[in-house]
């Protein structure tokens, strides 16, 4: 594995601002403000403060990823893309398990937001595999997949390439075989990360960010170590270190 330096290290982080409110998470972003992270808003600080959340990360020059999962019939995940491309993120994702159909209208109301100009840049779009906290036993006894993990997650994958998404959300145990399917091109963003001597806590497959990077994967989601720690912009440079120099 190449030596990463630490900006193209910082590049490939997104600090999940799972709080419960727009103060809190600005208050963290503040802390991490320079440091070249992007900042993912999901589902719990959405629903609390909604796009103004995002259009303020923008204004203070962050990367977004909106991680919202859309899973809903074509014609509502269209709109929605749409809508969301219009905020300005980065970058968002839907539920591979919504199908062909699905994944590529999110593609279609993307490029509706851009062709009408409302739309500065075309965000990427990627897809969820299964879930970092799914096991094999919840895979095939809840969900009701049958095979491994892996097989699923792949399946997922080459479903969101065929639908024209440029890549996927996955654990970063299943990116090399994610890679050999569809292509070195095709994006990996892997929660499930924990640095050396972390908690898992609610992860089933994880890994640490070095092994991560050496794995291949392209970003990586990493919520609690930093946004939990008493110093966030401290445990993020730990981060990086580990990242950097293993």
């Amino acid at each position: 594995m190449a030596s990463l330096t630490l900006a193209e290290a910082a590049s490939k982080v997104m600090v999940a601002l799972d709080k419960p409110d727009a103060a809190a998470a600005l208050a963290l972003a503040e802390e991490l403000q320079g440091k070249g992270c992007w900042m993912k808003v999901g589902m719990e600080l959405f629903y609390a403060a909604g796009p103004a959340v995002v259009r303020e990360l923008k204004s203070r020059g962050f990367r977004v990823f909106l991680d919202l999962k859309m899973h809903d019939i074509p014609n509502t995940v269209r709109g929605g893309a749409r809508s969301i491309t219009r905020l300005g993120v980065d970058l968002f994702n839907v539920h591979g398990a919504g199908g062909i159909a699905m994944m590529s209208a999110a593609i279609e109301g993307v490029r509706d937001a851009v062709d009408a100009g409302d739309a500065v840049q075309a965000p990427i779009v990627i897809a969820v595999t299964q879930l970092t906290s799914t096991s094999q036993s919840v895979l095939n006894h809840e969900i009701g997949i049958a095979g491994t993990v892996e097989d699923a997650v792949v399946r997922y994958a080459r479903l969101a390439r065929d639908a024209g998404l440029q890549g996927v959300v996955a654990s970063p145990i299943e990116v090399a075989a994610i890679k050999a399917a569809c292509g070195t091109d095709f994006i990996t963003v892997t929660p499930g990360i924990r640095p050396s001597g972390a908690d898992a806590g609610d992860q089933s497959r994880i890994t640490t960010p070095y092994d991560a990077v050496a794995g291949g994967t392209d970003f990586m989601v990493i919520g609690r170590p930093i946004t939990a720690a008493p110093n966030p912009a401290q445990a993020l440079d730990n981060i990086l270190k580990e990242m950097t120099e293993g």
